[in-house]
């Protein structure tokens, strides 16, 4: 069958090259729509939970908040793993599921069961569930910086909360925009228990009061000269004198007790526990853009630094944004150093090609195939979503030596056919032939090679989620190049094995090779045991130094960034 497909594809050429032209747009259009990131995403499938609950200890928000919401989430489905941390005044549960879960189905498992714990949580405690991101959604951070000198920290932290967040929540694939640093503004009422000690009220009477007064009350309409118009009651705060006049009941003469004659009204901050800093220059406001989870980091980005410029213009004057961390950085160098390995690698076999060959013609035959079955595997990875990073393209240039191959063996083998053809003889049939001699093999061979990644596939977790890209890629790489071999490659040598063929014997590369290689084989093969013998003592003096070779998952990752998150003792 496979010599079948040659004799068509060498006879076909138009055919062959019309197919190709058309798998190589497809190749195009793939590698324009595959996301890019620096590495694989090794986080697991999980869902978090945060819950509020201010003033509480650590011990009582585990034993009242953490806890029943942990015990509740242990039952979900393909749960593998729920961890909860309790801390003062807030719960974290982190709800991990089996591999390969869908994100949203497992965000759907946990809104269900949060019904069942929702009632047995105290008063005023209720879970959110966290943005549908991973641990490396964070792919974007920027710090708000006032030049001029007229904003606060607090100014720019409202315009941060109230204007800057919401429009880059709008942006395609941001899941959430965290705010960081500054002061949140918020009304503060300080009570004097003295003076609510003498009017007899309690705390309570002024929550309550405050409570009940920041509230719209609607009513029904009247009708009046033939028009509806509208009853309502318009009570929320919008300013301090709306607090200063809330009624919290009446003196035994009837005047009325207002807010302003218990307590001190006025705007402050919300209670802070850290702070953002820029540079070591001071504090600073600024934000934290969390990619969706399976978006195209690359295109997130370039979508949050277009909406940023777009809203630029309504900035508080003197308020400029400075960018502090861009994964985009890291991921353009780490692509851009792989593509130059790889075009470093293709230039430098097309140069051995043809050194050796010493036929241009011929050379252009494996030069052509290996960057077109390059860029065919890229379809599969298309069609499978499998991200373009480090590992995957690493695969790619594992392959690139063995892909190439079978081009060059198969060309080679024409050399050979066209020196011994008898004068007269056809050469597009002597190629024909020299192709079918060896082709069967070579496809076989290249196959096998395909195979030898296969036992990855097996590896589960992280380490699964790190090396399977770079084995599909080289799969995928090697099986194109095996079928280029048969089809393209015969194609390719009837057009350009044309003119004088040198043989091995008159290459001066070759005969220089091999005069420099004969003496070493007949040594060996002189003395076959001590040839034996030294190979086994090589091997046995590299057993001690096995033990001190260290070992880890993968090489530190210099990202360029410095992000210093000191976590100090109270006061």
């Amino acid at each position: 069958m496979i010599k079948a497909i040659i004799d068509y594809c060498a006879r076909n050429k138009a055919i062959v090259l019309i197919a190709t032209m058309f798998a190589v747009i497809g190749a195009i259009y793939s590698i324009k729509k595959i996301p890019l990131d620096a590495i694989p995403d090794l986080s697991d499938t999980q869902v978090i939970l945060y819950s509020e609950w201010m003033g509480r200890s650590p011990d009582l928000v585990e034993d009242q908040v953490t806890y029943p919401i942990v015990t509740a989430l242990l039952s979900a489905p393909h749960v593998s793993a729920v961890r909860g941390y309790s801390m003062f005044g807030m719960s974290f549960v982190y709800v991990v599921f089996d591999e390969g879960t869908d994100i949203y189905w497992a965000r759907s498992r946990v809104l269900e069961y949060m019904k069942q714990f929702e009632g047995k949580l105290p008063q005023g405690v209720t879970p959110t569930i966290g943005p549908d991101a991973t641990s490396v959604g964070w792919v974007y951070q920027y710090a708000l910086v006032d030049s001029s000198g007229k904003h606060d920290l607090s100014e720019l932290r409202t315009f941060q909360d109230f204007n800057l967040r919401y429009a880059l929540s709008s942006v395609p694939g941001v899941a959430e925009v965290a705010s960081i640093g500054g002061y949140q503004k918020q009304y503060q009422v300080e009570v004097d228990p003295i003076k609510l000690r003498a009017y007899g009220l309690s705390i309570g009477d002024v929550t309550r009061a405050i409570r009940a007064s920041n509230n719209d009350v609607g009513g029904r309409v009247i009708e009046m000269t033939g028009r509806e118009y509208y009853v309502r009651g318009r009570g929320y705060i919008k300013d301090l004198n709306a607090l200063r006049e809330i009624s919290l009941g009446a003196s035994p003469t009837g005047t009325p007790i207002l807010l302003d004659n218990v307590a001190k009204i006025s705007f402050g901050s919300e209670i802070r526990r850290g702070v953002g800093e820029l540079d070591g220059t001071g504090e600073a406001v600024g934000g934290i853009v969390i990619m969706r989870f399976g978006e195209n980091a690359l295109d997130v980005i370039q979508r949050v630094k277009q909406k940023i410029a777009e809203v630029k213009p309504s900035f508080p004057e003197g308020v400029e944004l400075k960018a502090v961390y861009d994964r985009s950085n890291l991921i353009d160098r780490s692509i851009h150093t792989l593509k130059h390995s790889l075009i470093e690698e293709g230039i430098v076999v097309a140069l051995v090609i043809i050194i050796f060959l010493l036929h241009f013609g011929s050379s252009l035959v494996p030069i052509i195939v290996l960057p077109i079955a390059v860029a065919l595997a890229f379809i599969p990875m298309h069609l499978l979503g499998i991200n373009s990073n480090i590992m995957s393209l690493g695969g790619i240039a594992i392959a690139i030596g063995a892909m190439v191959d079978a081009s060059i063996v198969m060309v080679e083998n024409a050399h050979k056919r066209l020196e011994k053809a008898p004068p007269g003889a056809s050469r597009k049939e002597v190629i024909i032939a020299a192709c079918k001699e060896v082709g069967p093999s070579i496809f076989f061979a290249q196959l096998i090679i395909t195979v030898g990644f296969l036992p990855i596939f097996a590896l589960t977790g992280q380490a699964g989620k790190m090396f399977t890209p770079l084995a599909y890629t080289k799969t995928f790489a090697m099986f194109f190049a095996a079928i280029l071999a048969v089809t393209l490659a015969p194609a390719l040598m009837t057009i350009f094995l044309r003119g004088k063929i040198h043989s091995e014997s008159k290459h001066p590369v070759s005969r220089f090779l091999i005069a420099l290689y004969k003496p070493f084989v007949f040594v060996a093969l002189r003395n076959p045991k001590t040839t034996v013998a030294i190979g086994i003592a090589a091997i046995i003096a590299t057993l001690p130094m096995i033990p001190k070779i260290g070992s880890e998952f993968m090489p530190p990752l210099n990202e360029g960034d410095v992000l210093y998150m000191p976590t100090t003792f109270p006061n």
